[in-house]
């Protein structure tokens, strides 16, 4: 393990040890502290994202424009949002989040951003506490699953998934089935691969699979929860949930990255899954209601 992935490990399991408001206090200054400096950079590791939603919707035939957009994780600005708007043209973001993260700083920085690098100069709303413009409602602090949902044609997430629990995920999705109107999408960008091989390069990207379920709980936190789950485990909640498959894909490993996999002892758990189940990764998403 490398040191920087040990110190970043050690931090985050001193915060766990703490009371849980001010666990998640000092947690989110800190990632404000790391996270909320370079905003060009966000707004361009959010850009191919972006470009993925455009082309899965453009293969089935549609587009954003128009459409009523639910976004699940805000993250710490409303960049995908801004995307929506004002390149994909759609009618309104509503976007949700179990924490609060944005601020006026922020978006302030995100607005400029937008207007030199794509020349979009944005309206703020005067009465948006975060100086965001008009047709993104900001929902921080909810769950999901116990909120209302707004009038949605089409629901999105970007790397999210992976953070939430199984049972979670169930409950969830069982709420979209039930709350959008027949005909809405779903959306998911999913990345299920081992988050601490992007730390630590000489790690698997599937080297979490070498543990039992209460190995991996003691290994991470509340602050840094990977629910570990492969391709046909998802593909199992949203089919127990009653949506429609449209489309799936994901990436395969390159013979480097499948060698690195073959090195890590598979747990038990897993071994019910085929190699291409294990090691699927970049997992885009389209379902239907």
């Amino acid at each position: 393990m490398s040191l920087k992935l040990k110190l970043k490990e050690g931090l985050l399991h001193i915060l766990n040890l703490l009371p849980e408001k001010q666990g998640f206090y000092f947690y989110h200054k800190i990632q404000d502290a790391v996270n909320g400096e370079n905003m060009l950079q966000r707004v361009k590791t959010n850009k191919p994202s972006f470009g993925v939603l455009q082309r899965l919707l453009q293969e089935k035939g549609l587009s954003l424009e128009g459409k009523n957009i639910l976004e699940i994780g805000s993250g710490w600005a409303p960049v995908m949002p801004y995307f929506m708007l004002f390149q994909g043209r759609a009618k309104s973001v509503s976007t949700f989040d179990l924490n609060r993260h944005f601020n006026k700083k922020g978006v302030y920085r995100l607005n400029e951003v937008f207007f030199s690098e794509y020349g979009i100069r944005i309206t703020s709303e005067p009465k948006n506490a975060y100086q965001m413009p008009k047709n993104i409602a900001y929902y921080p602090n909810t769950n999901l699953i116990a909120a209302d949902l707004p009038e949605t044609d089409l629901i999105f997430s970007r790397f999210v998934l992976e953070h939430v629990k199984p049972e979670d995920l169930t409950l969830m999705h069982k709420k979209f089935r039930r709350g959008l109107k027949p005909g809405s999408l779903i959306v998911h960008l999913i990345s299920p691969s081992d988050h601490r091989a992007y730390v630590d390069k000489n790690l698997s990207l599937q080297d979490f699979l070498q543990y039992s379920e209460a190995e991996w709980k003691k290994k991470q936190t509340k602050f840094d929860y990977h629910n570990r789950l492969r391709l046909p485990q998802y593909l199992a909640i949203f089919k127990a949930a009653g949506l429609e498959l449209l489309h799936v894909e994901y990436d395969q490993p390159s013979a480097k990255t499948f060698n690195k996999f073959s090195a890590v002892p598979i747990h038990e758990d897993f071994k019910k899954f085929t190699d291409e189940e294990l090691t699927a990764g970049s997992i885009n998403v389209v379902l239907k209601v």
